[in-house]
């Protein structure tokens, strides 16, 4: 055993309330201490059957929270599905699974279904997770335990070193986890991203009931698992980088050709979009509107590397917005379904505007209070929506619009009184 697994090993060592400190540094007082090597050493990667079974006959076994975690190859493959997925339990020690290679995981997820399962960020990554069969019944989000104990910095590895003092190397965060085989130091780092997540979830438990938070972070926790997916968005052309330059009509049409296009390009390729094309050379072109593949290709994002036959698509794709009549071409604004964006509330509702900066600094005063942050006291959205269309300035008619909202039950009764006060507000 190494040094850095003894240490890893001994939680006499480590630090168990975390609360954080006044000043918002370190609540751990020795220096932190490199986490090198996995309690077990780099476990195999399963990519069989066979193995997988076993896998999930020892998790079934183990006890107590099970760690969770999942590696993607964003920036590098179309999509996010999971590339690697890693567990830890105690009694069945940490596994590695190749979902490429056994890409039906559901087995695992009822094996270890009414299990709480622990994941940094959840919402990250249970949409991959549920694509191969891994639905968690009960959770513990350790980075949203950390937001609503008052951490400063959430990140795993900043969690890691404040609460319980080691330090997790982060250099492969952002590698290309479709490589196959996956490199040895890429294995040790995804090893390391569960081994002390069940000892961090232990610590935040503490320190949440320390603070009174403990009952807030159920509920949240519970939402996060009850949540429905996430419905497809609509226009995803409109997120491209760099949209806010496009102003007509015609040019919009060239975004969405160029982005639909470069979408299907990327699916079929199993790539990245952005290394098809990127956002900024599909703006370029619709500012540019080309009319000839030689203009295209004097155009930043098409220059002399890109050969004869892609850019005749992307300017075929171009030759087809200039094609549509006025009727095709895609407005440009996307329908507004809330309230208009705050800026223009002075102007447009004065009263709608009074409202809102009065329920603003309640909600920022009542989360200083409360060491959280505002987002996590209340959704913003919600609060523009209240003031924007505001019930009754009373108790029973505000409950009822923030639990239609979502709010759990620890918002609601937090801050329903700020947002009564906030309603009654006037305008200068």
């Amino acid at each position: 055993m190494t040094d850095a697994q003894e240490t890893a090993a001994d939680s006499s060592l480590r630090i168990t309330g975390g609360a954080p400190p006044e000043d918002g540094g370190s609540s751990v007082t020795e220096a932190p201490i490199p986490l090198l090597e996995p309690r077990e050493g780099i476990p195999p990667v399963i990519a069989d059957e066979a193995a997988l079974a076993e896998v999930i006959a020892a998790f079934a076994a183990g006890s107590g929270p099970v760690a969770v975690d999942a590696e993607r190859a964003s920036g590098y493959r179309y999509g996010q599905r999971a590339y690697l997925v890693q567990l830890r339990r105690q009694g069945a020690g940490t596994a590695l699974i190749d979902p490429v290679a056994c890409p039906d995981l559901s087995a695992l997820g009822e094996a270890l279904s009414g299990v709480e399962w622990v994941l940094h960020a959840a919402t990250q990554d249970l949409p991959c997770l549920r694509e191969i069969g891994m639905v968690p019944t009960r959770l513990f989000d350790t980075e949203l335990a950390g937001r609503l104990s008052g951490f400063p910095r959430v990140g795993l590895g900043a969690m890691v070193e404040s609460v319980l003092g080691f330090v997790l190397e982060k250099g492969h965060s952002a590698v290309d986890w479709s490589t196959r085989p996956l490199p040895e130091p890429w294995l040790r780092y995804a090893a390391l991203d569960v081994e002390l997540l069940v000892d961090l979830r232990d610590a935040l438990e503490k320190e949440l009931d320390r603070q009174g938070k403990l009952e807030w972070a159920r509920q949240e926790f519970d939402a996060i698992v009850a949540a429905p997916p996430p419905e497809p968005r609509k226009d995803p052309w409109r997120r491209t980088s760099g949209m806010h330059k496009v102003r007509r009509r015609r040019q919009l049409a060239v975004v969405r050709e160029l982005w639909q296009t470069r979408d299907r390009i990327a699916q079929r390729r199993d790539i990245s979009p952005g290394k098809v094309l990127s956002d900024a050379a599909i703006v370029e072109a619709a500012l540019a509107l080309p009319g000839t593949v030689h203009a295209l290709s004097a155009l930043n994002g098409f220059g002399h590397r890109m050969g004869r036959r892609q850019l005749e698509q992307w300017q075929a794709a171009v030759d087809r917005a200039r094609a549509l009549s006025e009727a095709q071409l895609p407005q440009p604004g996307q329908p507004v379904t809330g309230p208009p964006p705050p800026r223009a509330w002075a102007d447009k509702d004065p009263a709608a505007a009074a409202r809102l900066s009065a329920a603003r600094a309640g909600v920022s005063a009542l989360a200083e209070e409360l060491g959280l942050p505002q987002e996590n006291l209340i959704a913003p959205d919600t609060v523009r929506r209240v003031c924007w269309e505001p019930p009754s300035a009373d108790v029973e008619a505000v409950v009822g619009v923030l639990r239609g909202y979502g709010a759990r039950e620890w918002q609601v009764e937090l801050v329903t009184p700020v947002l009564v006060a906030a309603l009654s507000a006037k305008a200068p």
